[in-house]
This record gives C-alpha cells, structure tokens and sequence, in this order.
C-alpha cells in the first residue's frame, strides 16, 4: 500500500510474478492448457491490471483490507468497470496459486458498491456506425489500402464482428458460394471453449456488396492462405503480419473523420453494435439478429433495439 507517498508491502506477503496468474507454478503442460483456455486479449488485460496493482503496491496473497484501500484510493481516477476488471484479475492471481481470494469477501463488496454509487456509471456507449455512413466511408477507395478497408468495414459490418474476431479471420475460415459468404469463427468473446460458428452474409445487390469487396480485395493482394487483413506499407505494399484488433479501432476512425464524420464518437464496436441497430429498425426479429451476432439471449441487444425504436415506437406519433 501507499504511506506518504512511499510504496509499503506487508512483510509477509510475496510479490507476484505476472506468470502466476496463468499457472506459472504448475508443471508445464498443465500450464499449457491453462494459457490455451484464454485468449491472448483476456491474457494481456489479466498481466495489464496486476502490473498496475503490483505498482501501486499489492501483493498476493492480498488481504481484504489492502483490496478495499486499492479500491477506495482509484475511485475517482478508474471507472467502476474498471475497478471491477480489476477484481477479476486479482482474483484470478489468488485462484491460479491455490489461494482464496479476497475480492469475495464484503469489505471488498462495499466498498466497490460504494465507489459505485458515489459517482456517476454511467456507461460509455459507442455510436452505432449506419449504413449509409460506411457506405459513405468506402465511397471511392482505391490502393491496397483502400480495398483492405473496404472489406474490413463492409465485412466487420455485415458480420457483425468483434473487432478481435475481424483481425483473426483466415483464408481457411471462409468458404464462397453462389449465395454469399459463409465465416467460421473459431473462436470468440464468448466462446472460449473454441467450438466455433458460422456466420452468413449473403450477396447484396449494388457496389458495396461485403462478399465482393471480399474476393476483390483477396485477389489484388494475392491473399490464398493466412491472415486475410494484413498489414500495409507506406508505399501501399501488402505485408505478412496480420492486423491487431486496436488497428481496427483506427481504422474505424480514420475512415470516418475522412468521410466527415466525428471520429470521436466510434470505435471498434461500431461496426458490431451497427449492424444489430440497423438490422433492429429494418425489422429484423431478434432470433435472426442474434443468429449472426452470436448472443445468446435477448438481454444484450435490448440496448441497441430500444434505442432504434426511440422515434420509430414513439408516442407522439399517435398524437401530433
């Protein structure tokens, strides 16, 4: 903990090697599993938020009063949400050891309880990104550079994809039909256990069909095998090294400050949480919504279908 501006560890406790929190003193291929049941991003958040903690001056074992404390001296400087990410972490370190974890306890509790309700949570909600503003986005691309982002966009979009799944599509994860395109994820947010899904986008009529872009995209870089949205040179030329998930996020925003748009305002979600708007005010049943989404209830996407029906199931119609 912090006594005067001094970082001060119990004497008791050990520091924790950011190993621990993946198995680092289990036998080797235990270890392997253990890192094979998380992916690299949920990995790299768990070594983010214990590098932070282990800064300010926590160990493990940790003990409830020292949680409290971390808790209470971040509560004006992190959000909640992360507060609350880094519980998980923490507790992740204690159960990785054999260790019970203090985040259980209901000093700990309270005290994120109260964090919470002394200010204001409101939850950061990306702007869903539209039809016809990604339309606009794509609207005369041209270079390398611009037929990748192209099929980012317009695929990212119609796929509903997480940013991290986009980046993580392979030659082998897509099969091409008279019908459209079919993508094999083979791994998710929410699929840890890696059993995969299909997702359908079939072929749209006009020149901003997502499969088209696709194949076109694919056939100028040369791309048969491997990442499918790589990197680019400055002098336009298609490199090895696939796309990271927060270039995604960028890209998003460059091409949205270019089409006159606040880049502000969107994210790497945007294409996700776009396609369940659009898709919501077009009609769509929320079954079929979530066939290509992935949720598995309604739960989630009440956010962005009540907030598509704002004007649309608006009482004032009746009246005015």
């Amino acid at each position: 903990m912090k006594t005067n501006g001094k970082t001060v560890a119990p004497k008791s406790a050990t520091h924790l090697e950011h190993g621990d929190v993946l198995g680092r003193n289990c036998d080797d291929d235990v270890r392997k599993f253990l890192n094979a049941a998380l992916s690299e991003n949920t990995i790299r958040a768990y070594r983010t938020d214990l590098a932070h903690f282990i800064a300010w001056g926590g160990v493990i074992p940790a003990r409830p009063e020292m949680l409290a404390t971390y808790l209470a001296q971040h509560a004006t400087c992190l959000s909640g949400t992360t507060l609350s990410r880094r519980l998980v972490s923490i507790a992740r370190a204690h159960t990785a050891r054999g260790l019970p974890s203090p985040t259980h306890s209901a000093l700990v509790r309270a005290t994120l309880q109260g964090v919470r309700r002394s200010r204001d949570n409101t939850v950061r909600q990306v702007a869903p990104l539209q039809k016809i503003q990604i339309v606009k986005m794509v609207r005369g691309l041209t270079g390398m550079r611009g037929l990748r982002d192209t099929a980012l966009l317009l695929i990212g979009f119609a796929g509903a994809l997480r940013r991290s799944e986009l980046v993580a599509l392979d030659v082998e994860d897509i099969r091409f039909s008279s019908e459209g395109t079919v993508l094999r994820l083979r791994r998710s947010k929410t699929d840890q256990q890696g059993r995969g899904r299909d997702i359908a986008i079939p072929l749209v009529k006009g020149r901003y069909c997502p499969t088209l872009s696709l194949q076109t995209w694919l056939r100028a870089a040369e791309i048969t095998t491997g990442a499918i949205f790589r990197r680019i040179s400055r002098y336009d030329r298609v490199l090895l090294p696939r796309l990271t998930a927060q270039s995604v996020a960028l890209i998003i925003k460059h091409r949205a400050e270019l089409a006159g748009f606040d880049p502000d305002i969107f994210s790497g979600h945007s294409l996700r949480a776009g396609f369940v708007t659009n898709a919501a005010s077009s009609g769509s049943s929320s079954a079929s919504i979530r066939t290509t989404t992935g949720h598995k209830s309604d739960a989630m996407l009440q956010r962005y279908i009540r907030n598509s029906s704002l004007f649309t199931d608006n009482a004032n119609r009746k009246i005015w």
